[in-house]
């Protein structure tokens, strides 16, 4: 495995050589494009990319946790949290690793 990470200056990069866009243009694009996914997620949304997956947020609620060093009952509050599912093209080319 490697350690290396997209980053979003790798995306306006990509556009940049691939898309013809101005290194401006491609980083705007990439920040308009990332700002709008959050807003949705914000608000509730889920936001699905045809052929990658889907994001959702999901609601926890309430529950007892245990401290796994202690033993002790710590209660853990309700929270909203970020899920991604990944669509079978996506999981079928992660799987097939560089080959695919």
């Amino acid at each position: 495995m490697t350690d290396k990470t997209l980053t979003r200056m790798d995306l306006s990069e990509a556009l940049f050589r691939e898309v013809g866009l101005s290194r401006n243009e491609s980083s705007n694009l990439v920040e308009a494009v990332l700002l709008h996914v959050s807003d949705a997620l914000a608000s509730g949304d889920s936001v699905k990319i045809s052929s990658f997956g889907t994001f959702s947020i999901r609601d926890k609620t309430a529950r007892i946790g245990r401290n796994p060093k202690t033993g002790d009952e710590v209660p853990i509050s309700p929270r909203r949290v970020l899920t991604f599912r990944p669509s079978h093209l996506m999981k079928d080319r992660v799987a097939a690793g560089s080959n695919g």
